[in-house]
Formats: structure tokens, C-alpha cells, sequence
């Protein structure tokens, strides 16, 4: 299944910071996904978060399939402790991306936690006693 969606032109960018529990815990579950791209339903605004190798995009689920806000250029390496938050460019390709921008992070980064609590749990480790010969 492919889906495609349209990229307007830019309106306005600008540099943000991006806590380093979610940007790792977006990598974590990136990887784990085993495909191109990690979808991630943002169901309290009815948006869908894209989360690919170079950006995390944002499109409204109820409008045209078009991008309003993208996150690229995490300046992960940049940092000297996991810990520190990662700087990225935040692009605005629509107004009312730019309007929902800071319910968008705190939405979006609720999503993430609903995501990682619903994969099935790793397995612990099995512990065999050894017998005595």
C-alpha cells in the first residue's frame, strides 16, 4: 500500500527542542517497526503522525492529504549526554499546523506513550538452576 501526501510550500521555519525521553522513545519504536515508515494516530486531533529516517510529518486525518507541519534535522549528535534534548527544524507548510504546533508536540508525544504501552512485552529471562553433580 502506497500512500502519498502533498507538501506545500514552506511558510516558516524555525529551530526547537525536543525532550530526549521522546526523541529516543520515537527512534526506539522506529526501529521496531521493521518498515519505512512508523504511523502513529494522533486521535485526540484526528492527525496522523509519519515518522520516516530524515522527518516526522503531520497531516490532519479529516482534511486533504497534506503535510501542515514537519520535524527534520535532529541534531541528535550535537548532544554530549543522552539525556539533553535534541534540537530540530520544525517546517510549517500550513497555517493552522503552525496554529496546533504546541498541542501538536504534546499530543503527539502522548500517541508515542499509548503506542509503546500497547507492544506485546518482551519476554523476561527463564532462570534454570544448575544441579549439583
Amino acid at each position: 500500500m502506497e500512500l502519498k501526501f502533498e507538501r506545500g510550500e514552506e511558510m516558516r521555519r524555525e529551530i526547537r527542542q525536543l525532550p530526549a525521553e521522546h526523541y529516543n522513545k520515537i527512534r526506539l519504536l522506529f526501529s521496531r517497526v521493521g518498515s519505512e515508515a512508523l504511523f502513529v494516530p494522533i486521535r485526540s486531533m484526528q492527525y496522523l503522525a509519519i515518522v520516516d529516517r530524515e522527518e516526522i510529518v503531520f497531516v490532519d486525518g479529516q482534511g486533504p492529504r497534506r503535510i501542515e507541519v514537519a520535524w527534520r534535522d535532529f541534531q541528535s549528535g550535537e548532544r554530549e549526554d543522552l539525556r539533553e534534548p535534541v534540537a530540530y527544524t520544525c517546517i510549517y507548510y500550513d497555517e493552522k499546523g503552525r496554529e496546533n504546533m504546541n498541542r501538536l508536540q504534546s499530543e503527539f508525544l502522548k500517541a508515542l506513550d499509548l503506542m509503546q504501552d500497547r507492544q506485546p512485552k518482551a519476554e523476561g529471562a527463564t532462570i534454570t538452576p544448575l544441579e549439583r553433580r
